[in-house]
């Protein structure tokens, strides 16, 4: 089931590989994730000591979080994934123009997973194409509605 999604990121980039990974997460975050309070679209993912961490996602707080805990709507989060993966993911992403972005966040067994993508940039002319394109689907629907609804006739 899937919690919050990042469509800008299919905008952006080209997805050339998906990985899942866990999040390490606090008890008020797991709260605030479970009533929709969650938002990847500026989200990020860097390597940092061979370790993964999702940088820029934002939890916003619930009204009835813990006193004695000072939430941090934009806490850097740690993701888990097998080292070999990791391994795997510095190489690409030390490759020109890669760089991982997180695509939704879900519920797999209970636990809360990121699915990150390993994405490299478009170009401007790509997005316009891709807008082109968007609109072009959208009219075809339209045409094809307006002339299923014109030529339906009742007997």
């Amino acid at each position: 089931m899937s919690i919050a999604e990042n469509k800008k990121a299919f905008f952006n980039y080209h997805i050339e590989e998906r990985f899942e990974a866990g999040i390490v997460l606090s008890g008020w975050e797991i709260k605030a994730i479970r009533s929709g309070q969650v938002q990847l679209t500026d989200g990020y993912v860097v390597i940092k000591d061979g370790e993964l961490f999702l940088i820029g996602a934002r939890i916003n707080a619930l009204r009835s979080a813990s006193t004695h805990v000072k939430p941090e709507p934009d806490r850097t989060k740690k993701l888990l994934m097998h080292k070999a993966e990791i391994r795997r993911l510095i190489g690409k992403v030390e490759q020109k123009g890669h760089t991982l972005v997180p695509l939704n966040l879900h519920y797999k067994g209970g636990r809360v997973k990121v699915d990150v993508a390993l994405a490299k940039g478009k170009a401007e002319h790509d997005k316009r194409n891709t807008i082109k394109d968007r609109e072009w689907e959208r009219e075809k629907g339209r045409m094809m509605r307006t002339k299923v609804s014109s030529s339906g006739h009742k007997d």
